[in-house]
């Protein structure tokens, strides 16, 4: 009967070893992927901080462009508010609208060339497609790191500890670069209709 009690100890002790264990190694992806949110959150107040002065810059070219300046303003404010919440679904959204108020400012941009030759415009740009560069870097790794730590809370065993422990499934950072390229247009007479 000794030797009965011996295997269910040993059975036991492995339970709980493999249980800790596995506990563990969830904090750990779990610590992980919100290093790489506050990665993408240091990238995105860059993003933020360049915006207002891009605006400025662009203004002083283009004063009567006011309504894509107040939609990039809004549009950052809202990205801003966004940020705070820390939900990746929300702050995606809220960065593709921006993404696309920063479109609509760069083509407006396209059409002063003193402003795309100014030094401070083209640093503004540099600095801001740096950021891009650093912020798509960051959603790579944030989402690697999140799909990692949802596959190992829905695997078993993991998953018999992850819901009593509050390890719940995290969303993906879906954001669109803004420096993509914006599709020039350019009138011409290539293909003129003939006179009647």
């Amino acid at each position: 009967m000794t030797a009965t009690w011996i295997v269910i100890a040993v059975v036991a002790a492995l339970v709980v070893i493999g249980a800790v264990i596995a506990f563990n190694g969830l904090v750990r992806r779990r610590n992980r992927t919100r290093e790489a949110w506050s990665q993408i959150e240091v990238e995105l107040r860059r993003r933020h901080d360049l915006v207002p002065n891009l605006v400025q810059t662009v203004q002083g070219y283009a004063a009567h462009e006011r309504g894509t300046f107040e939609a990039v303003t809004q549009a950052r404010n809202a990205a801003v508010s966004a940020r705070a919440a820390g939900d990746p679904a929300v702050v995606g959204a809220a960065e593709n609208a921006l993404t696309s108020t920063l479109r609509s400012l760069f083509a407006v941009a396209e059409g002063y060339p003193a402003l795309r030759a100014a030094e401070n415009f083209i640093a503004l740009q540099e600095q801001l497609t740096a950021t891009e560069d650093k912020l798509e870097y960051a959603r790579r790794y944030y989402n690697t790191s999140a799909r990692d730590y949802n596959s190992a809370i829905q695997s078993f065993p993991n998953l018999l500890l992850a819901k009593p422990f509050g390890f719940t499934e995290l969303d993906y950072f879906e954001a669109e670069p803004a420096d993509q390229a914006v599709p020039s247009v350019e009138f011409g007479t290539s293909n003129p209709r003939p006179m009647r």
